[in-house]
């Protein structure tokens, strides 16, 4: 691909990495919102640097995705800086982030169970409209999409390592608790669940009532999820 189409995609990417080193930069070291604002700028960065290296076949689509999904975190981030209730999916990170005796891993994991769960099949619906695309497998669109997820695993196993230190290592050595929270959760199997729930959501578009009902659940589902995550250790 054209390094003129590369540079078009990673502008909106390092716009949007910019924008969660400023979210991150004045969160306490502990706060559980910043543990994934953390996890999320790594693996930002680390897709716009394999984009400039081997680029997309829909570039723009992607480029718009990308803003599309963070822009669902910073709306949560800005609601619960505004004291409002952030939506069902995030509520249990933004009410657990204090909290004592829950391992770093377990609030990044929980900040990707929201975003991805819920907030990815939103962003893949509002830019499928807005290109005018219909989101089916094994299409360019889709195999952009799936293109990151080598690379999504490997960034999630560099930020278990990373955050599975000190007393929590140990503790996880003793009880392989964050071992089998991180094998229980996958970022592939859920971004793969996001394109399913978009096709679904896309199904629904037709009837309002469906679709209302459809995204109540998978928020409320999300949100059990998200509270399961963050049981304390």
């Amino acid at each position: 691909m054209a390094s003129s189409q590369a540079g078009a995609v990673v502008g909106p990417i390092e716009a949007v990495a910019a924008r969660m080193a400023e979210i991150g930069g004045p969160l306490e070291p502990n706060d559980g919102v910043r543990r994934f604002n953390e996890m999320y700028l790594a693996v930002t960065l680390a897709v716009a640097k394999q984009v400039a290296e081997t680029g997309y076949e829909r570039p723009r689509f992607m480029s718009r995705l990308d803003v599309v999904f963070a822009d669902l975190y910073f709306d949560a981030v800005a609601d619960a800086a505004a004291s409002k209730t952030p939506p069902r999916a995030w509520a249990p990170l933004f009410e657990a982030r204090s909290r004592k005796g829950i391992a770093p891993l377990q609030f990044a994991i929980a900040g990707m169970n929201a975003h991805i769960n819920h907030d990815l099949a939103l962003a893949l619906v509002a830019t499928a409209k807005e290109f005018k695309v219909k989101l089916i497998r094994n299409t360019p669109h889709h195999r952009d999409f799936t293109s990151v997820d080598g690379l999504l695993a490997r960034v999630q196993d560099e930020i278990k390592e990373k955050f599975t230190t000190g007393v929590m290592r140990d503790i996880d050595r003793k009880g392989g608790r964050l071992d089998d929270l991180l094998a229980n959760w996958s970022m592939q199997h859920a971004r793969d669940n996001a394109w399913t729930q978009a096709q679904t959501l896309s199904a629904l578009g037709g009837s309002r009532l469906l679709r209302e009902q459809f995204l109540v659940a998978m928020g409320r589902t999300v949100g059990f999820t998200g509270r399961a995550l963050l049981t304390p250790l």
